[in-house]
């Protein structure tokens, strides 16, 4: 987390959280959720404005985490803004290197961090989902092509799980705004 964020949570300690102002899509992209937005329906059917300034991604991701019920959220000063999910909480990309074995596959993630893939599963649309040591996330459809290259050489089993299940299998929540009402209710 970024030192001047840290500052704002001890100045601050009980700011209230927001939910459903922020989501992140199936191509890692950001997205702000005014709420007219919100009202149109979830983030899957309505998205809202795409983040395109830079240090704003930037900023968003190094303060990106999860608290201890697999909610994803961006710790923006004093304040937690959840984080609604498209399908999961990484999207990564992924590049052929030297190497032998799953080493010659690079995974990397949004703010830079390199991975190694543990386990891969696809879902009932065939996108391919991966665990590695940053956490569970989707692959980028344009590489798709390059995790082909790593099944076929034998380096990537992927397994079936319906999109659904991952969730709860893999400790994540798609909307937490849609858990905070159900909370109230």
């Amino acid at each position: 987390m970024d030192p001047i964020v840290e500052a704002a949570l001890r100045k601050w300690p009980r700011v209230p959280h927001c939910h459903g102002w922020l989501g992140l899509d199936a191509r890692g992209d950001w997205y702000l959720r005014d709420a007219e937005v919100q009202a149109a329906g979830p983030f899957s059917g309505a998205k809202g404005s795409r983040i395109e300034h830079d240090g704003l991604r930037e900023f968003i991701q190094r303060n990106y985490a999860a608290d201890e019920g697999g909610a994803w959220y961006f710790q923006n000063g004093p304040q937690r803004v959840y984080v609604e999910l498209e399908a999961a909480p990484w999207v990564f990309r992924l590049d052929a290197v030297a190497g032998r074995g799953a080493e010659r596959w690079r995974i990397g993630s949004r703010d830079g961090r390199s991975a190694t893939c543990r386990g891969c599963w696809t879902d009932q649309q065939g996108r391919l989902f991966i665990d590695c040591e940053i956490g569970f996330g989707l692959l980028h459809t344009l590489d798709v092509g390059i995790a082909a290259q790593a099944v076929d050489a034998g380096d990537w089993r992927p397994q079936a799980l319906d999109f659904e299940r991952m969730p709860e299998r893999f400790g994540y929540v798609l909307s937490p705004a849609a858990a905070a009402r159900a909370e109230r209710v």
